[in-house]
């Protein structure tokens, strides 16, 4: 009987040894390479349409930020003070709005054999900081914070030569609340949106930037 127990044992301790590593969540650092390293191939693709290569960057950054915690964080106190439909409304201008901050860029983007060295990773518990440097023609301190949520770790800040986004936009948002409310930083976010765009569909016009 008691044998029976011991191999009984052992083939649990097998079964769940050979488990534990197949299941544990990949670190901070591992699945942010991951999507660098695709946005990267994807930026380096010469034979993608130019559309293309916005969409594709897109869904990866869509999968790996979590824009709702970044915009809990970006608005502060300003966030407990908000209704939820005000809440709502901010996340989807902000969110947007850092998507076309950054399809402008990509529009404007020249490859120059940049890569990403990943220098260190400090985690506690549910959040994390992943420190990178992006190398060009210098090298550009870039540093991601996560937290993790279910298996994934999801960026809410992103911290360039030591300047937070997050902490730069909370500056001017707040001042914006102080003087003009909620309400007004909403509209100045649709004002700012509605700019973005209308140059991004000059550029693309015949004779634009992307047409040149």
């Amino acid at each position: 009987m008691k044998i029976r127990y011991f191999l009984l044992c052992i083939l649990m301790l097998a079964v769940f040894g050979w488990m534990t590593p197949a299941m544990a969540v990949p670190g901070p650092t591992e699945q942010l390479r991951v999507t660098l390293d695709k946005i990267i191939e994807v930026l380096r693709n010469k034979e993608l349409p130019q559309d293309a290569i916005l969409d594709q960057v897109e869904t990866l950054v869509r999968s790996k930020f979590d824009f709702n915690a970044m915009s809990q964080r970006t608005l502060g106190v300003n966030w407990r003070n908000a209704t939820p439909e005000q809440r709502r409304r901010f996340v989807d201008l902000f969110s947007q709005l850092l998507e076309d901050t950054y399809r402008s860029r990509i529009r404007n983007y020249t490859y120059q054999d940049e890569h990403v060295e990943y220098v260190g990773e400090e985690v506690r518990g549910t959040r994390g900081q992943v420190d990178t440097l992006v190398v060009a023609n210098k090298e550009i301190p870039v540093s991601y914070r996560v937290r993790l949520k279910g298996d994934q770790w999801l960026v809410y800040d992103v911290i360039v030569e030591e300047v937070s986004l997050v902490s730069n936009y909370r500056s001017s948002y707040n001042e914006i609340i102080r003087q003009e409310g909620f309400d007004g930083l909403l509209v100045r976010l649709e004002d700012k949106i509605r700019e973005l765009e209308a140059a991004q569909s000059a550029d693309s016009e015949p004779g634009g930037k992307a047409g040149a």
